[in-house]
């Protein structure tokens, strides 16, 4: 599902919310998201999952295109784990049954 889509279901499904007011919603929620990241929080929400930083240590990798080696730096990369809820909804679906 991409942005819009979600933007365009949330706007379908509760008649009272105008498109651009859905926009601005989920515009809202992504950017508190992505500034929590930015200050190293965690996020959690209950029955879906967390989001965390997980560190990467500078290493030693290889161009593919030449197979010079490169020097790639340390970083932070957003790392999302499913909650309980959500990995049993994915495996048995929503009747509970596999």
């Amino acid at each position: 599902m991409t942005k819009s889509e979600l933007i365009a279901r949330l706007a379908e499904r509760f008649p009272q919310l105008v498109a651009k007011d859905a926009d601005f919603a989920v515009k809202m929620i992504l950017d508190a998201l992505t500034a929590a990241l930015v200050r190293s929080d965690r996020i959690e929400i209950r029955g879906f999952g967390s989001f965390a930083l997980n560190y990467r240590p500078p290493r030693i990798g290889r161009n593919p295109k030449s197979g010079d080696k490169v020097q790639v730096p340390e970083k932070y990369v957003p790392h999302f784990k499913a909650g309980k809820e959500l990995r049993e909804r994915v495996d048995y679906g929503s009747d509970g049954k596999k």
